[in-house]
């Protein structure tokens, strides 16, 4: 073969070669423009946790109700509806959205350990609401939904109609929750919850801006997804390889609070177990 041949095929190959490294990096910068806009994170969790990849978005906008707040809830740039003692020696702070499936799983497994710690006076819970999957997959059904939980605060009940939502929660395409005449039905589920203070409430958007505050607190925090769950501050996500069970956590608790004084629940945040079959607690 004619050297000079050879030389310049193996420079046509060399050419053919830098030009398709150009348009794979190209390819894969666009790609990662694409994603940019997403926080994926995993987390598995026996029994529950995990992290929902999700859109993180704060739900602009603005309602009449921007500065009202539930009763007892507390305000500030995070704010919560606490749930349990105040004085209980441990607190656990949960970020969480009606509409992620996730959320439920964590819930569903965990509720009976939650509901037992919070009666004896030994875990505090702190609620955060976040609207993620309303940015994520569109819809309203987070804000609705997050906004009845927060009416159901005012009577008293938010623990009650909390588990109702996650025991009749729709799969996720469908933004179900964003009926409020359906969430208002639920309510029936909770004794002593029907009301027209709680109906109006629900219809107004009462606390909408708190939800809307709250989810702005999220998108800052810098956690990956829901449910975020931290006990006194702590991840439980990087807990026993990120397989905690509903009884790792319990004995964790109990260690932790060991030789401490349990607090006095409130009589307001008596158990009511919602009247619907609970769903399983095993990961989808």
């Amino acid at each position: 073969m004619n050297p000079k041949n050879h030389d310049a095929k193996g420079s046509a190959r060399e050419r053919l070669q830098a030009q398709r490294a150009k348009e794979q990096a190209r390819a894969r910068r666009s790609r990662q423009a694409i994603v940019a806009g997403s926080v994926v994170a995993a987390l598995a969790i026996a029994g529950g946790i995990a992290v929902w990849a999700s859109t993180l978005s704060s739900n602009g906008g603005s309602t009449d109700n921007e500065t009202a707040r539930p009763k007892q809830a507390s305000g500030g740039d995070r704010p919560a509806v606490p749930v349990g003692a105040p004085d209980a020696p441990s607190t656990l702070t949960v970020w969480e959205d009606f509409r992620c499936p996730a959320c439920r799983q964590f819930e569903t497994g965990f509720r009976p350990v939650l509901h037992e710690l919070e009666d004896s006076g030994q875990l505090k819970i702190d609620y955060h609401l976040a609207t993620i999957i309303d940015g994520n997959t569109g819809g309203k059904g987070s804000l609705a939904a997050a906004n009845a939980a927060l009416c159901a605060q005012d009577a008293g009940r938010f623990r009650e109609y909390h588990d109702v939502l996650y025991a009749n929660q729709p799969p996720e395409p469908q933004d179900r929750f964003a009926d409020k005449k359906y969430l208002i039905q639920l309510a029936d589920k909770v004794k002593g919850l029907p009301s027209a203070a709680f109906a109006k409430c629900v219809n107004d958007g009462r606390y909408e801006g708190f939800v809307r505050k709250s989810n702005t607190a999220f998108t800052h925090s810098g956690y990956g997804g829901t449910p975020t769950v931290l006990l006194n501050g702590k991840d439980l996500s990087k807990e026993k390889g990120g397989r905690l069970t509903a009884a790792d956590f319990k004995k964790l608790v109990l260690e932790t609070n060991k030789g401490k004084q349990p607090g006095k629940p409130q009589t307001s945040q008596s158990p009511q177990s919602p009247q619907n079959s609970q769903p399983s607690a095993s990961p989808s």
